[in-house]
């Protein structure tokens, strides 16, 4: 969670790795002010609401983070996000706009790659919601629900539905219900800025 500006520098930074986006030169800063990149757009402005809800205190820091908050909202709908504050650890990669649900008592560690068409929720009506380690892929269509903990170095599989636990890191899970597919994988090659973050 950030905590200081320190911290809202490292999310972005690790964010925009993850990513793949280039380090911000003349070139790059221009092309993506004439062609925006609107997920790398909704990640800033995630980290900037964070950033003010967890830092700021104050009346007009109040005011602002209910500016931010608007103008988040506004193109998360654009985008078919449902992402709430303080869930995601450094690194994120939504890669495509598409529907994406979160719960907000979701906990995610670091460098998470998210596809569209996926819902990660509570179940049953409780607010127990999914505990996923760090460098975790979930593929398109993915539904994730209860109050579940998944491991690290962990790849879902598309359309794949996870309600159970999985502990055991490095393993390749998918089907419905889910089940574990491959043991031993190598996360680097899905999610290549897990050996940097």
């Amino acid at each position: 969670m950030i905590q200081n500006k320190k911290d809202y520098r490292y999310y972005l930074q690790c964010d925009r790795i993850a990513l793949g986006i280039k380090k911000p030169s003349f070139s790059v800063k221009m092309l993506y002010y004439l062609v925006p990149g609107l997920t790398w757009k909704f990640h800033r402005r995630l980290r900037k609401l964070e950033y003010y809800k967890n830092c700021k205190k104050g009346y007009i820091s109040k005011l602002y983070y209910y500016y931010l908050y608007y103008r988040f909202r506004s193109l998360s709908v654009k985008l078919g996000f449902s992402i709430p504050e303080n869930v995601f650890g450094p690194g994120l990669a939504i890669v495509h706009y598409g529907t994406i649900v979160v719960h907000k008592n979701t906990k995610v560690g670091k460098n998470f790659r998210i596809q569209a068409g996926t819902n990660i929720g509570a179940s049953g009506g409780t607010d127990d919601a999914p505990v996923i380690g760090d460098n975790v892929y979930v593929g398109p269509g993915v539904k994730i629900y209860g109050g579940i903990t998944l491991g690290n170095n962990i790849a879902i599989a598309a359309n794949s539905c996870v309600n159970k636990d999985f502990t055991e890191n490095n393993v390749l899970i998918g089907g419905i219900p889910a089940k574990i597919i491959k043991k031993n994988i190598d996360i680097t090659k899905i999610i290549p800025c897990s050996k940097i973050i």
